[in-house]
């Protein structure tokens, strides 16, 4: 599975914003991406579709601010009826024009937690531990069910991001995410920066490293494990990029 967002609007949209408000024109942008790189998976980055949403939106910003309470922002956030909406209409488009399965990517409960305890109006992270985690897992678990009629292979949780001052709380904090994503039957996995966790399987994903996409040579080995995981570097060079994926098949 490829993780290309970056590189992609890098060199296919030249810099220009990812259409995120226009679920067919980002379809159509990812179409086109696939149709290259063919990635066996498809991963709909909904993690970057709500930090810009949360960007663009200074009443959404407001409303996660309301309270200080630990959670609060996270809370307000996924419960927000209007980018429910809207991120349940992207992903809809999305899975019907993909050829090959979809895998939803969002931060983890930790990680998501940790980006919008700055709306609580504090930017000290240090006192999140595994129980803020947990708690903030029941608020991804009941938002993930609005997905439960979409035809979804995976959920993958993002933990990569900020150091939070403590070790990061492992895959099986998340037992509420784990109950939906069992009841629907979508795996469920954690992304690591040097590998892949699957919830009730022995599997490991490995990633492939950055140095990978500019190397020219066949020397170097890809990591091993029961299935790859990697990101094309924005920066990457298309020539090299197609040359590196010709090694992966």
């Amino acid at each position: 599975m490829l993780d290309s967002h970056d590189y992609a609007q890098t060199v296919f949209l030249q810099g220009k914003p990812v259409p995120w408000q226009e679920p067919m024109a980002y379809a159509n942008f990812f179409g086109q991406v696939q149709g290259v790189l063919k990635s066996d998976l498809a991963l709909l980055s909904l993690d970057r579709f709500y930090a810009e949403r949360v960007t663009d939106d200074p009443a959404l910003q407001a409303a996660m601010g309301a309270k200080s309470r630990t959670g609060y922002a996270l809370r307000t956030l996924l419960s927000d009826a209007e980018t429910t909406m809207l991120v349940i209409e992207l992903a809809t488009v999305f899975i019907q024009t993909q050829r090959v399965p979809v895998v939803l990517q969002i931060p983890s409960p930790m990680q998501w937690l940790a980006r919008t305890h700055p709306f609580s109006g504090s930017a000290d992270v240090s006192g999140l531990d595994a129980d803020s985690a947990e708690n903030a897992s029941m608020y991804v678990a009941d938002w993930l069910r609005g997905f439960a009629a979409l035809p979804v292979i995976a959920v993958l949780l993002d933990d990569r991001g900020p150091a939070l001052g403590a070790e990061s709380p492992p895959l099986s904090t998340y037992s509420p995410i784990a109950n939906v994503t069992d009841h629907y039957r979508w795996a469920l996995g954690q992304r690591h920066d040097d590998r892949v966790d699957l919830h009730a399987s022995a599997l490991r994903g490995a990633v492939i490293g950055t140095d990978f996409w500019s190397n020219d040579t066949d020397t170097d080995a890809l990591p091993v494990g029961d299935f790859l995981v990697g990101e094309v570097p924005r920066e990457a060079v298309p020539e090299q990029v197609l040359n590196r994926i010709s090694k992966l098949v």
